[in-house]
Order: structure tokens, then C-alpha cells, then sequence
């Protein structure tokens, strides 16, 4: 599941990297999504299939404090960039004569940033609210379920969602590959 989340984002990385058609804002975020899915997945998942393999839970406290804040980091800016890619979709239907206008490079560059800066800062006000706040319990094997499906499978299927079932993206993806030619069925 982590290689698929991945590759899966990667593709859709590279292939509005690739396709000039595809520098548009809707695709500049999605591309954007799928970096922070790749960094949020990449936080908890290599350490976790680590201590599968060596059957080794132990993680050091910097180890454990460094994971924590990209963790929450990344799952903060995953959410920002969706609030961000629904109002973009909220333009496109709801001003479709002014989107250009509404939605120029300089507005996407400016959310994108905002939504790395209402992280940081958020992150740095509510972190001493968790430090000092004790923690409930909670069964382990229910925590790590909800776990595995928060961190592992919605960036999982995030590119297929929001992309790979886009015709522009398939578009790109078979030019970049060099198959125009060919028909991919569903």
C-alpha cells in the first residue's frame, strides 16, 4: 500500500510537471496534494514497517517528538490544500466567466503558502496544548487500525480519486510515456 501511494502520487506529479496543459490551478494543487500525501504517508509508514520486520517497537524521543510534528505538519497542510482545492472547484462552477481572473498564478501561489504558514503556526500554538493535556486511553489494536486507515489508505487512494480517473491525466501520463497511440481500457 505505501509503493502504491507513492508511485501514485508521483504520477500524478509527473504528469502535471510534464503536460503544459495541465499548469492550470486545479492541477496545481492536486500536484501539490500529492507531494504532502507522499511526506504525510512517508512520516509514520517506513518506521512502521520497520518494526514489522524486526519486530522492534522502540523509538527514540526525538525520534518519537520529530515524527509527531511532521505528522501533524502534514496531515494539517493535506487538509488546508483540500480546503483550497474546494474553493478553486467552487469558483470554476460558481464564477466560470471570471475564474481566470479569480484564480490567477499569484492567488495559487499565495494559498499554497498561506496553507504552509496556517500549519506552522497552528502547530506551534497547539502543540503546547497537547503537551500538557494527558492522553486518554484507548484500546492499541483500535488505535492502530484507525492509524494504518488515516495515514496509509486515504493518500493511497488520493490519486486515484482525484486524478488517475481524469482523462487529462491519463492524456499526460500516455504522452510522457510515449503512448498516444495506444488505448488504455478501464
Amino acid at each position: 500500500m505505501y509503493l502504491i501511494t507513492v508511485l501514485g502520487n508521483l504520477l500524478i506529479i509527473l504528469a502535471v510537471s510534464s503536460d503544459f496543459h495541465l499548469h492550470t490551478p486545479m492541477y496545481f494543487f492536486l500536484c501539490n496534494l500529492s507531494l504532502v500525501d507522499i511526506c504525510f504517508t512517508s512520516t509514520t509508514v517506513p518506521k512502521m514497517l520497520v518494526n514489522i520486520l524486526i519486530k522492534n517497537k522502540v523509538i527514540t524521543y526525538a525520534g518519537c517528538i520529530t515524527q509527531l510534528y511532521f505528522f501533524i505538519v502534514f496531515g494539517l497542510l493535506d487538509n488546508f490544500l483540500l480546503t483550497v482545492m474546494a474553493y478553486d472547484r467552487f469558483v470554476a462552477i460558481c464564477h466560470p466567466l471570471h475564474y481566470t481572473i479569480i484564480m490567477n498564478p499569484r492567488l495559487c501561489v499565495l494559498l499554497v503558502c498561506v496553507s504552509w504558514i496556517m500549519i506552522v503556526s497552528l502547530f506551534y500554538c497547539t502543540s503546547l496544548g497537547v503537551y500538557l493535556s494527558s492522553a486518554a486511553t484507548h484500546s492499541s489494536h483500535s488505535s492502530a487500525i484507525a492509524s494504518v486507515m488515516y495515514t496509509v489508505v486515504t493518500p493511497m487512494l488520493n490519486p486515484f480519486i482525484y486524478s488517475l480517473r481524469n482523462e487529462d491525466i491519463k492524456g499526460a501520463l500516455k504522452r510522457f510515456f510515449g503512448l498516444a497511440g495506444i488505448k488504455i481500457t478501464e
